[in-house]
């Protein structure tokens, strides 16, 4: 699936968070532990398994309940995610730290913001720090997340999308998967070549889409 996993913290306290953790969670701790970080959340872009692990097409795979298994912290997601977080992971209320947009986490001297871009799930949302935007799967270099999918909305995927490219073009995109012939780029030369960010009329956005 080619999926990227990110870790977001403060290289004075060492706290860190671990966004869409999933796949091979001893590797992922161990790579933390060797760098003497300590995790202290699970930030969640959406809820499906190849992001926060559960069943995929008949192949269970790791992720937030291992992890929590193991460490004590919490998995912040968006509030209309929250529900198809659990059904998906098996976390309990307990594990689950609901969140909505405009709200922040801070670790050590660094600020998270969340941002609510739904549009590929319902809860979808995006992380900034500072000129850092980890985008999911709302955004990626050469395209977006798919709006076909059961709780996908392509005119919530426009305005989101919309939403982002008002950051500034300075900003580093890290999205959630590797689907490009490049890992990460900034916004404005994201802007320049993918042409999900270039359409400003809803209705050219809708036939491109396929609903008229």
């Amino acid at each position: 699936m080619q999926n990227f996993v990110y870790v977001i913290g403060s290289r004075t306290t060492r706290e860190v968070a671990l966004i869409d953790p999933a796949w091979d969670i001893e590797s992922l701790l161990s790579h933390v532990d060797n760098q003497n970080l300590k995790p202290i959340a699970a930030l969640v872009t959406h809820y499906h398994p190849d992001h926060v692990g559960g069943d995929l097409m008949g192949h269970q795979i790791e992720g937030l309940a291992e992890l929590c298994g193991q460490c004590d912290i919490k998995a912040y997601v968006h509030k209309l995610e929250a529900a198809g977080l659990k059904k998906v992971t098996g976390l309990s209320d307990t594990d689950i730290a609901k969140v909505d947009n405009g709200e922040r986490l801070k670790l050590g001297e660094i600020e998270i913001e969340f941002l609510h871009t739904p549009g590929h799930t319902p809860g979808s949302q995006c992380f900034r720090c500072h000129d850092t935007l980890v985008s999911g799967d709302t955004l990626f270099i050469q395209g977006c997340g798919r709006v076909d999918l059961p709780g996908s909305d392509p005119e919530q995927m426009y305005d989101s999308l919309q939403k982002l490219a008002t950051l500034p073009d300075h900003t580093l995109l890290l999205p959630g998967h590797n689907y490009g012939h490049v890992s990460k780029a900034t916004l404005g030369e994201t802007k320049s070549t993918n042409v999900h960010l270039r359409i400003s009329d809803p209705k050219i956005w809708r036939q491109m889409m396929g609903i008229g």
